[in-house]
Formats: structure tokens, C-alpha cells, sequence
């Protein structure tokens, strides 16, 4: 059954998928930086571009979430949205939030911005991952309350179930964990402590949670595996994602200036973290493998699929290589990091993002799913984004390898800059592999506008 407050969804999605060409254009410009060290420069300095690809990746996602929630919460609730109005109001403050945020990253120096956003008052930018202005950051905090009093209202007075009740319990600790981006304090071992409570804590705990309720949703509607079987599933899924994920924030404590037994602490639950990607993705197989019916959107099912696989071997596998005290000794802020990164962000929640997209958005438009042709242009899409990934991490890797062999383990280390050049042969084809990356979005951005064949029952 479908719902008319369902569509406040359809601009979250939209604009999730306009920010994230964005990050990508800027991805690929801070790709060029790393090989051509002036280019675009004075314009689009190096910390400008990373600034704007990765908070353009956090608020794509996070408008990807809200999207996915709006959709997902009045069909598992049985009921309409609290406020539409509300919804979409939270979207503009929200879009328009992120551009002028975007525009006094590129336009003033950072150093002014902060003077002119009262970083003064309460000193919270300058941390990586957290550089949004004081006022940004206050403003997605009202976003996300008024959000988060939305969709949890509607939950109230509607049907409660384990995927409303996970996924509201992921998007409150999101909500939550951001407010330790507000604390800043002078001594850098409890700065760093505190700033994995929010870095960590949101992309290896409670994102996770979000990860695994709308993989469910979407399951249970491509399957029509009975509802109790994937619940257990999800619940068994997200226990070992809370004990792996809390302690296994040990990894970040190594060499932060912490006690020497975060070493073991973080070693031994670190090494469990891939067990519930690993879940997952038997999870989704298990699920499609029992189907009930043959649903018409291939695409959706394809992209639930990579999603368990990718989150695996990104979070799962890419994470397990470099998690052990003795190994991230020599590994530590190397491109190996990048590579685990790139690929667990993709696998567990771009695609996650993306398979609510394909499922939902055909919906919207009154049909149960895009035209063959749309399909098989927008699986084109999955597999040139999905290969050029793979690519863009084994090219990381391998220049993280060659990178620790040469500073840190040679006779003979070489500087940081010395070593850079030595790999820069991996950072051009981390490029040409970005270049694909790109078409393949682009590719699957295209395929909504062919034209449907068939009206859809809702």
C-alpha cells in the first residue's frame, strides 16, 4: 500500500543524488592535486576540495537516510507521515544549509569563515570531518530534532515493528553522537578520544542500525519472505554490529596517546566487526534464494545484493587487514586507510542509499518498477560505479603497501613527499578508475528518465 505523504521522500532522494556528482567531481579534482600538486590552485586549494568531498558525502548520505526514512516509516507504521509540510521545510533549510555552507568553503578562507560563524564563541571547527561552521552545525542539530520528532511521532501512533523501531533507534544515535562534534577541548588525546564518538561511532555503530532496517525493508518488499523470519535476521544482525562496533572503537586509540590496553581491546573486537557485514550479506542472499514471488524491479534486488557483498569486503574484509595493533603500526594513516574507506562507504551505505532509491522512486512514479530497458541501463550503472570501486581500492592498496614498505620498513625510509612520488603511478590509475566511477553514476542517474512501459500497482 502506498501513502501520499510517502512523496515528501522523492527531493531528499534528488538532491542526494545531485550532491553526491558533486563529491565525486571533487574527488576526482583532489585526485588530480595528488599528481599535479597545482591544479586549479590558488581557486580550489587541496583542503578546500577534501573539505567539500567529504562533507558532501556525509550530508548526501545523511539526506539519503531522511529520504529513505520518510519512505520507509508511514508503510511499516500504517499510517501517514506526522507533517509533510515539516518534511519538506526540512529540506530546504537543509539544502539551502549545505550550499552556503559549500560556497564559504570555496569563496572565503577557512580562517575567516570561522572568524565570521563565531567559532570564537565555541571553537568547533578545524577537525576533520567536523569543519562545518558553529552555525552549520547547530543548524543540521535543529534539522535533525525537528526530523527526528517527525518520523518518530508518526512511529507513535502507528503500527510498531522491528525495522521502524531499528531504524529509529539508529537515527536517534546518529542525532546524538553528533552532539560530541559541539566538544572540542584544549588536550588533543581527550579531542581525538572524543572526536571517534562521533566519526566512529556514527559510520561503524549506529549507521550500521539505519544500514541494516532499510536492507530489511527492501527485502522483505522484492522477497515476500514471511516478515518474522527476516526480523530475526535483523535483530541478530544488529547485536553483533553494537558489541563489534562500541568496543571496536578501540582501533582508533592505538597511537592517540591513550593506555597501552586499548591495543588489546581494540585488536580483539576490531576482528569481530566483519561478522555482522558477513551476516549481512548471507542475510541478503538467504532472503533473495527463499523469494516468494518474482518482483519486477530486478535492479533493486541487484543492488541489495552488492550492497551485503561491497559492505563485506569494504568494512568487512578492508577493515579486518589493517585493524591488529601490530599491523596498523606500520599502516597507520597510509592510503591502505583510503582504500578501506573508499570502499566501505560505498559498499554498506551509497548502495544502501541507492537500493531504497531504485525501489522506492519507480513507486512514486505510479509504476512497480522502471522499464526493462531502464533496468538494464541502470544495472550498467551498478556494475561500471561497483568495478571502478573495486579498482580504486586495489590501486589504494597497493600504493599503501608500496608506501609503508618505503617509510616505514625500508633500511633506508624515505620522507612522506619522496614516497609520493614513488606511487604516483597508482594515483593515476586510482584517477582513470574514478573517471569510470563517474560515468557509471551518471549512467545510472540516466536511466530514470527512460520512459516506463507499464503502469504499476501500488
Amino acid at each position: 500500500m502506498q501513502y501520499k505523504s510517502q512523496a515528501v521522500s522523492k527531493p531528499y532522494f534528488i538532491a542526494a543524488m545531485g550532491l553526491f556528482v558533486a563529491q565525486i567531481l571533487f574527488g576526482l579534482i583532489m585526485g588530480l592535486q595528488y599528481v599535479m600538486g597545482d591544479f586549479l590552485f590558488p581557486h580550489i586549494p587541496f583542503n578546500v576540495a577534501r573539505m567539500v568531498h567529504t562533507n558532501a558525502l556525509i550530508v548526501w548520505l545523511l539526506m539519503g537516510f531522511m529520504g529513505a526514512a520518510y519512505y520507509l516509516i508511514p508503510e511499516e507504521s500504517e499510517t501517514e507521515l506526522f507533517s509533510p509540510k515539516l518534511a519538506i521545510a526540512l529540506f530546504w533549510i537543509f539544502l539551502v544549509a549545505a550550499a552556503l555552507t559549500v560556497v564559504g568553503y570555496l569563496l572565503v578562507p577557512y580562517a575567516t569563515l570561522a572568524k565570521m560563524t563565531g567559532n570564537d564563541l565555541l571553537p568547533t571547527m578545524g577537525r576533520e570531518f567536523l569543519e562545518q561552521p558553529l552555525i552549520t552545525k547547530i543548524g543540521i542539530v535543529v534539522v535533525a530534532l525537528a526530523f527526528l520528532f517527525n518520523i518518530t511521532m508518526t512511529v507513535l501512533k502507528g503500527r510498531k515493528t522491528a525495522i521502524n523501531t531499528v531504524l529509529l533507534v539508529g537515527l536517534w544515535g546518529l542525532a546524538i553522537f553528533f552532539l560530541f562534534s559541539f566538544y572540542n577541548p584544549h588536550n588533543v588525546v581527550r579531542d581525538k578520544f572524543y572526536w571517534w564518538w562521533v566519526v566512529h561511532l556514527w559510520v561503524e555503530g549506529v549507521w550500521e542500525l539505519i544500514l541494516g532496517a532499510i536492507l530489511a525493508f527492501v527485502l522483505i518488499k522484492i522477497t515476500g519472505v514471511d516478515r518474522e523470519v527476516i526480523e530475526k535476521w535483523l535483530y541478530v544482525i544488529i547485536t553483533l554490529t553494537l558489541v563489534t562496533g562500541i568496543l571496536g572503537t578501540g582501533h582508533h586509540y592505538y597511537w592517540i596517546g591513550t593506555p597501552e590496553y586499548w591495543q588489546w581491546f581494540g585488536s580483539i573486537f576490531s576482528a569481530l566487526e566483519p561478522i555482522p557485514f558477513f551476516a549481512m550479506t548471507l542475510f541478503a542472499f538467504n532472503m533473495v534464494n527463499r523469494r516468494r514471488r518474482e518482483h519486477p524491479n530486478k535492479a533493486a534486488t541487484l543492488w541489495a545484493l552488492g550492497t551485503g557483498v561491497m559492505a563485506f569486503l569494504g568494512a568487512g574484509v578492508w577493515g579486518f587487514l589493517h585493524t591488529l595493533a601490530p599491523v596498523n603500526f606500520y599502516t597507520h594513516g597510509t592510503q591502505i586507510t583510503a582504500a578501506h574507506g573508499h570502499m566501505a562507504f560505498y559498499g554498506a551505505y551509497v548502495m544502501v542509499v541507492i537500493t531504497m532509491i531504485s525501489y522506492a522512486m519507480p513507486l512514486m512514479r505510479g509504476r512497480a518498477a522502471n522499464s526493462n530497458k531502464a533496468q538494464v541501463v541502470e544495472m550498467w550503472g551498478f556494475w561500471l560505479m561497483t568495478i571502478a570501486m573495486v579498482f580504486i581500492t586495489l590501486f589504494l592498496t597497493a600504493a599503501g603497501i608500496l608506501q609503508v614498505w618505503l617509510q616505514r620498513v625500508a633500511a633506508s625510509p624515505m620522507s612522506f613527499m619522496d614516497a609520493q612520488d614513488q606511487v604516483s603511478m597508482f594515483y593515476w590509475m586510482r584517477e582513470w578508475s574514478g573517471v569510470v566511477f563517474l560515468i557509471g553514476l551518471l549512467v545510472y542517474i540516466w536511466s530514470f528518465f527512460i520512459p516506463g512501459e507499464e503502469k504499476a500497482k501500488a
